[in-house]
């Protein structure tokens, strides 16, 4: 379960239908021993957390889709991954330092091809280094979560009675 994707998914393809999919999760949610709450969403989506008492800033959840297939079989796309704000944060930080990197390197770049000192290009390093920090932080946050993240996957597992690999 521990990789280096910020947010691992999975596929699988099951013979039953959606609806019956859907209704199972419901059955297993409302009935739950590992500490596992969910949300079951019209047209075919399923999101499974950590009970509040439980969650903290790096808690996963699960995201499930259902989509039946023309040959009567349902494909299930899973995405693990951390709260909404959790992954508002990182993406606005890679995009706050992707658009600065953006600047400074059209304002570098400018100076150099004028004949120009451009040492504002030394900040183009920096930026990679932040961008590296914020990697590494979001793989520490993984495995802070990854407790979790296993308690979510084997209630997966028994709720569709087969072993998933991620």
């Amino acid at each position: 379960m521990t990789s280096l994707r910020i947010r691992p998914r999975f596929q699988r393809t099951s013979k039953q239908t959606p609806e019956a999919l859907m209704q199972r999760f419901e059955e297993k949610l409302n009935q739950c021993e590992r500490g596992c709450v969910g949300s079951i969403i019209p047209e075919n989506h399923v999101l499974i957390k950590i009970k509040q008492e439980d969650r903290h800033f790096w808690s996963p959840q699960l995201w499930l889709t259902f989509d039946a297939e023309t040959d009567g079989t349902t494909t299930i796309r899973g995405l693990y991954g951390p709260g909404p704000s959790v992954w508002t944060l990182f993406i606005f930080g890679y995009g706050a330092l992707g658009v600065l990197a953006l600047f400074i390197g059209i304002a570098g770049f400018s100076q150099l091809s004028l004949d120009m000192p451009a040492h504002i290009l030394w900040a183009l390093p920096v930026i990679g280094l932040l961008a590296l920090a914020i990697y590494i932080s979001a793989q520490i946050g993984q495995k802070l979560g990854a407790q979790q993240t296993f308690q979510i996957h084997h209630f997966l597992e028994e709720t569709l009675e087969e072993r998933i690999i991620i």
